[in-house]
């Protein structure tokens, strides 16, 4: 990604010298963004009453549009419960020519909490909320037409703010307004502030109706149009619950907790069930964990999974740290370079794939030693948005003001009169809702063998003091590897961990704190083992697949054709019934991200994932496969 490349010039106003054009008018950005983009879509009457409303923008420019409907949001009583706002962009601003261009913004306290959560430059798509989740910014960085085509969403209203057609054609191509009315809704409409034929043609050749009106200022005309097609095109099946479905979902750990967590922030109720008394008393309640991205040399879907689910999980945790609801830390993660890695290489990896340094850099061992605040033997990647945070205490926070019930052993599932029941062992209905979500980690597969997924459950066993003893390492940042080690706020150090596929037993073994021992020792160079009486320990149990990504969406229908084309988003679904399961050992790093991706599918709502990482995901890509190579139906 390379940042857009503005100039102001002597009235302040911004220009883009690589297009040869200016970012707004001269009669301001707030009166084109009110004139043309709101009132050509007929915002804000038409949002009103509506429980969620969506708006596409190709172009984000310098927020200006974004902005002025925030405000006009903020503004109408009849404003939509939730507002969604997907904005694309090759060349987005750097920090500190957004904070420029917006200093004399007409809404100056929306600009400062714009500023404040801008993400990285970094391709993929980056998710803000605002207004306690209400407003929802999602920002698509990159190249207009790729990046749209792995969109999923149903726009209600297009904003159409490229620079001008001749001097920026991609951005009006007609096969791009063919791809913007395959994500319209009935009845979504279009602004714009050129009047360019190419535009005019596009549009109506993608099945809108266009017309002329008279535009603000130096605008004397500007563009309206309506999608309007002439007969219904086909498309996959519709996803998303009724507005205010009730939804029921087992398990409360980190899959359970951010789950319940973003269900709620899309407006739905939410009920969750756990078979211990209290939440996170598994993989889930261990005393820290850690979250950072990885650089892979494939930039391929494990990477683009890891770095997208850890930026969005810095932003997440981030207020609540802040807030003192749970203890953590995002100021930076170390992981030492593997054997054989060296800087020169490391940083070539990084320019690679093009990824700004506040995603990761590529330290030496003198720079690594001083983040880490003690002597590393080698290079390290510095991650400054990783961290950790204490999961229990971060599931409580999720889980507030959320209906929850433990001490439920849930035996069996059952679907009568379109509510998915809930059963004991003696097949009595604990609870009941038209939406049901399983992420309750392996018991997942329990419940719903039908869909065969393959999920391996690993021991492991984590170590830690109390309070450290003498000579232990002080670590100014959480450091990994082969293993980890993190300081604790009240002194302790916490380290590990084993990994035993297969392994049932749930007691603390000396022979595990000896292991994690040697890893501590080869992390930070530091022989522990003259104080292992003192250790403390937890035994968990970590869920993943063979393909080491986690399942979450919709679950395939058990019985029924193969999708025809063999492709996820064509295939039948179980109705109402979900899974979010195997982060493995990235809860804290994938929980956040995943949580919203699973309330996407709930709700209907824009994926936060492009399309290809969604089918990474879906609970049914081993029936695809092998539905692919012939050797079984899609479905059932």
């Amino acid at each position: 990604m390379k940042p857009a490349r503005i100039a102001f010039d002597a009235e302040g106003l911004p220009h883009a010298p690589d297009y040869g054009d200016r970012y707004h008018p001269r009669g301001g950005s707030a009166a084109q963004a009110q004139q043309v983009f709101l009132a050509g879509n007929g915002l804000p009457a038409r949002w009103g009453g509506r429980a969620a409303f969506t708006i596409l923008e190709t172009g984000f420019g310098l927020g200006q549009n974004f902005l002025a409907t925030w405000a006009a949001w903020q503004a109408d009583p009849a404003r939509p419960a939730r507002l969604h706002y997907i904005a694309i962009d090759a060349h987005p601003p750097a920090p500190d020519d957004l904070a420029r261009a917006l200093a004399t913004s007409h809404w100056p306290a929306l600009a400062a909490a714009l500023r404040r959560g801008w993400p990285p430059l970094v391709a993929g798509l980056h998710g803000l909320d605002f207004e306690g989740g209400r407003v929802q910014l999602l920002l698509a960085w990159g190249e207009v037409a790729p990046t749209l085509r792995g969109l999923d969403l149903q726009a209600d209203a297009f904003y159409l703010d490229g620079f001008a057609p001749d001097r920026n054609p991609p951005m009006w191509q007609p096969a791009l307004m063919q791809d913007l009315a395959r994500r319209a809704a009935p009845g979504a409409t279009a602004a714009t502030w050129t009047v360019a034929r190419i535009v005019r043609d596009g549009l109506r050749s993608a099945a809108f109706e266009v017309e002329r009106v008279s535009g603000p200022g130096e605008k004397r005309e500007t563009l309206r149009a309506r999608f309007a097609p002439a007969f219904a095109p086909r498309r996959p099946p519709p996803r998303g619950e009724p507005a205010g479905s009730r939804v029921l979902v087992l398990g409360a750990g980190l899959a359970g907790g951010w789950a319940a967590h973003a269900l709620a922030q899309q407006g739905l109720e939410v009920s969750v069930l756990d078979r211990h008394a209290a939440p996170a008393r598994e993989a889930s309640g261990n005393p820290a964990g850690l979250f950072h991205g990885t650089v892979h040399a494939d930039d391929g879907s494990h990477a683009r999974w890891n770095r997208a689910a850890a930026l969005w999980t810095a932003r997440a945790l981030a207020p609540g740290i802040a807030a003192g609801a749970f203890a953590g830390q995002v100021q930076g993660l170390l992981r030492l370079a593997q054997p054989g890695q060296d800087r020169a290489g490391m940083q070539a990896m990084i320019e690679r794939h093009a990824l700004p340094p506040e995603v990761v850099q590529a330290l030496d061992a003198p720079q690594a030693s001083a983040l880490a605040g003690i002597a590393l033997p080698g290079p390290a990647w510095h991650f400054p948005g990783g961290g950790w945070a204490d999961p229990a205490a971060l599931v409580a926070w999720l889980l507030r003001g959320l209906r929850f019930r433990g001490g439920v052993d849930v035996q069996a599932l059952r679907r009568v009169g379109g509510q998915w029941q809930a059963l004991d062992a003696q097949g009595v209905v604990i609870d009941e809702a038209p939406v049901l979500v399983l992420a309750n980690g392996a018991d997942a597969a329990r419940l719903w063998p039908l869909a065969g997924w393959p999920l391996g459950r690993s021991r492991g066993q984590v170590s830690w003091w109390p309070q450290a003893p003498a000579g232990a390492p002080r670590l100014r940042q959480p450091l990994a590897g082969a293993g980890y080690a993190l300081g604790l706020p009240d002194g302790g150090l916490l380290f590990g961990a084993t990994a035993a596929p297969g392994d049932a037993d749930g007691a603390v073994r000396a022979a595990d704190h000896r292991f994690n021992l040697q890893r501590l020792a080869a992390l930070t160079g530091w022989d522990g083992s003259a104080a292992a009486a003192g250790l403390q320990g937890r035994v968990g149990w970590r869920v993943q697949t063979p393909d080491r990504l986690p399942i979450v969406g919709p679950v395939a229908a058990a019985r029924g054709a193969p999708a025809q084309p063999l492709q996820a988003r064509w295939l039948a679904r179980e109705p109402g019934l979900y899974v979010l399961t195997a982060l493995g050992s990235r809860g804290l790093s994938w929980g956040a991200l995943a949580g919203r991706l699973l309330a996407a599918w709930v709700s209907g709502s824009p994926m936060p994932v492009e399309a290809r990482l969604r089918d990474a995901l879906d609970p049914a890509r081993w029936q695809l496969r092998a539905a692919r190579r012939g050797s079984a139906p899609a479905q059932g």
